[in-house]
C-alpha cells in the first residue's frame, strides 16, 4: 500500500501524488492510504485509470484494489475479491446491488506520476 501525505503545494485543489505510473502493472490494482482513507487504483489494459474505495461494503473489509478486472456489457468493473459483486468503476455502483455506491475519484497522470483527486 502507497502512503501519501498531503502535498501542502495541492492540498488546496485537493490533487495527491499517488506513485509513478509505472508501479501500476497494466490490469491490476494497488492500495493507496490518502489523508486516512483507503483508494483502490486500477489500470486497465487499455491504459485508463480508474479510482474507488477499497473498502468493500459486502464482505466488511479493504480488498477491492485487489479485485479482478473486467467488463460487464462494455461497463469497466472490478470483481471483489471475497463476495464477487461487480463494481462500476465509473460510477462506484455495485452491479448486484444498486443500492450501494462507492465513491469514485478523478485520476491523471502528470509527468509519469499518477496524481488523485480527493
Amino acid at each position: 500500500m502507497h502512503t501519501v501525505a498531503p502535498d501542502p503545494g495541492t492540498a488546496s485543489a485537493g490533487w495527491q501524488p499517488i506513485c509513478p505510473l509505472a508501479e501500476i502493472w497494466l490490469n491490476t490494482g494497488v492500495c493507496a492510504l490518502v489523508q486516512g482513507r483507503q483508494i483502490a487504483i486500477f489500470h486497465l489494459p487499455d491504459g485508463r485509470l480508474f479510482a474507488i474505495d477499497n473498502y468493500d461494503p459486502k464482505s466488511c473489509a479493504n480488498v477491492l484494489s485487489r479485485g479482478i478486472l473486467g467488463d460487464i456489457a462494455g461497463e469497466p468493473v472490478v470483481a471483489s475479491p471475497i463476495y464477487k459483486q461487480h463494481y462500476q468503476l465509473r460510477t462506484g455502483t455495485c452491479m448486484e446491488d444498486e443500492a450501494i455506491t462507492l465513491r469514485t475519484y478523478t485520476v491523471e497522470v502528470r509527468d509519469g506520476v499518477v496524481w488523485i483527486n480527493v
